[in-house]
């Protein structure tokens, strides 16, 4: 009889264990509900789930204020990059052998090839931003160039 009596001691003490467990977990789990007004605010959930990031295109500003630029300048800045390499069949800039039958269509056909584009390359040379006097500068520098 005695062990039936501490087993039922051993059973009680474990219950009120877990009662007392259970009275001081539960209320530092459950989350407090504020007021009606309070519901209305909404929690931080906006503010969890913003990406990390934000990315926006925006058109630069002209680095020169606004003035047209050069022929040198333009080439240099846009041109420059596939005529001194002759990356993507371009033809560099000193292989007057390349440019020969270019220059023979003439400057007027050159200017409407760069502001259309021609091959691989876009129009304007990929300076969208560029005037069409800006882009005749350029093709006279280019002639000056090769011939």
């Amino acid at each position: 009889m005695a062990e039936q009596h501490s087993s039922k001691s051993i059973m009680w003490v474990t219950i009120i264990v877990a009662i007392v467990l259970i009275a001081i977990i539960f209320p530092l789990t459950v989350k407090q509900f504020g007021s009606a007004a309070d519901l209305g605010k909404g929690d931080d959930a906006d503010v969890r789930i913003q990406p990390v990031a934000r990315f926006e295109l925006a058109k630069a500003a002209p680095a020169t204020g606004g003035a047209p630029k050069d022929g040198a300048t333009v080439f240099n800045a846009i041109c420059g990059a596939c005529h001194n390499t002759g990356a993507a069949g371009a033809p560099k800039i000193d292989d007057k052998a390349a440019w020969a039958p270019r220059v023979a269509t003439g400057k007027d056909a050159l200017v409407k090839s760069v502001l259309g584009g021609k091959g691989a390359m876009p129009p304007k040379g990929g300076g969208a931003d560029l005037s069409d006097d800006e882009v005749k500068g350029a093709v006279d520098y280019i002639l000056g160039k090769v011939k």
